[in-house]
């Protein structure tokens, strides 16, 4: 018998944390709600609703179970919104104004200052994402975790895997997602992970999309080279100004072209991409790589003008990193910073250093010689710590070297003295 298909899914979530949103607000359905910026104290809406309603309908016992009876009005909305919050998503009816992801909440205010402004829930997010993927694995045991709410799933030698091309796996899962839980997701299913992404997005939300071998050149080549998992937009930009704007027009270039003007690696990378060629396995365990934190100021802060505010903001950075370290039971010998100035440049250092650690101090320590090495005259939007080249807690080899840096070291910090200074405070 001939080897079966293979049939490689990716299934994404449809708008993750607005749907898990809404199922604690359900009055919201239909209404165009971002999630994003500042947490919302419950006190507050609490206090409001218990002003609207004095005769006791509204209580500290009762609130948390009668979430989906606040009124609709009660709810912030962003119009007139200030200040640096961005959108980490948006429901369907918000991005039929143009409002996405990542775009900051300003500007959504003008594309559509009725939008409803929800603040993130984290923990809400995670515990869902956690049930979704322990019930794809009790149908699908081939899954590689791609984030908080995607997947690539191998249907493969999945009973009913191969079945109208993965339709009908597809289908289970969905239905099987949904009972549990009320929310929704879209399926890609194809011969690979690089097509099965890109099919994902065809019919959302609640969509399912089979894509074979055969359909290559009547439903990938017509899509936009952007739409390609791994070419981003700098890489676009130089295509388009080959005049490549689809993803037939970069299969019909030659390898030797596309390895001349973009690369031994990358331009034949982009030659197999554009024919859908693509045998990267499932990974089913991964460990990560770093963990960090970082977090972008209500307004742009300066080294020596807000000293303060910022030195303690970076020993809360470090503290956390480390605490996400111990609890994950990890260590890490690579430590590095990330700074966004106020025209949007983004720069990072790091050190290696002989041992790995999880410790705080030791991370603030080292943390802060990075930021030696980067200019500090200049605003500041972003600041972040991260921690790299981790390991198991307690798995370190013996070191081999003392350390090692970046190459593209700028000068430290110097004083009228002509001494290295540090302009965030270091206790």
């Amino acid at each position: 018998m001939a080897p079966p298909i293979r049939r490689i899914a990716h299934l994404d979530m449809d708008a993750f944390y607005a749907s898990c949103e809404l199922l604690r607000y359900p009055q919201l359905k239909g209404l165009p709600v971002v999630i994003g910026g500042g947490r919302r104290k419950e006190d507050d809406l609490l206090g409001k609703l218990q002003a609207a309603y004095p005769d006791g309908e509204w209580t500290e016992e009762s609130f948390a179970e009668r979430l989906d009876r606040i009124p609709v009005d009660f709810f912030p909305r962003i119009e007139g919104y200030t200040g640096r919050g961005v959108i980490t998503t948006a429901t369907y009816a918000a991005r039929q104004f143009g409002i996405g992801s990542a775009m900051g909440l300003m500007k959504a205010a003008k594309l559509c200052p009725q939008a409803l402004l929800l603040p993130v829930d984290f923990e809400r997010y995670r515990h869902f994402s956690r049930t979704f993927k322990s019930i794809i694995l009790d149908i699908a045991p081939v899954m590689q975790d791609r984030g908080v709410d995607e997947v690539y799933i191998d249907f493969t030698d999945v009973p009913g895997g191969q079945r109208e091309g993965g339709r009908v796996l597809a289908r289970l899962i969905q239905k099987s997602i949904f009972d549990a839980t009320g929310l929704t997701c879209s399926i890609g299913v194809a011969p690979n992970k690089l097509i099965a992404k890109m099919a994902s997005e065809f019919n959302k939300p609640k969509g399912i999309s089979i894509v074979h071998e055969a359909d290559l050149q009547t439903l990938i080549w017509p899509l936009a080279c952007r739409k390609i998992n791994g070419v981003g937009p700098k890489a676009d930009e130089k295509l388009k100004g080959f005049g490549i704007h689809t993803i037939g027009e970069l299969a019909a270039r030659e390898p030797h072209w596309l390895i001349e003007n973009f690369g031994k690696s990358y331009g034949a990378w982009l030659f197999d991409a554009a024919w859908g060629r693509d045998d990267r396995p499932l990974e089913t365990e991964s460990e990560p790589v770093s963990m960090s934190r970082e977090t972008t100021f209500e307004r742009d802060l300066h080294a020596v003008r807000d000293r303060a505010e910022l030195g303690a903001v970076f020993t809360r950075l470090c503290e956390q990193v480390a605490a996400d370290l111990q609890r994950k039971g990890y260590e890490g010998k690579t430590i590095g910073i990330k700074l966004r100035y106020d025209n949007f440049q983004a720069v990072t250092r790091d050190q290696t250093l002989t041992e790995y650690t999880s410790d705080g101090k030791h991370i603030r320590l080292i943390a802060g010689q990075c930021l030696k090495r980067v200019d500090l005259s200049r605003r500041l939007r972003l600041l972040g710590v991260r921690v790299g080249s981790l390991v198991k807690a307690g798995t370190a080899q013996t070191p081999i070297a003392a350390y090692s840096e970046t190459p593209d070291q700028d000068p430290p910090q110097v004083n009228d003295h002509g001494q290295t200074q540090l302009l965030f405070p270091l206790d």
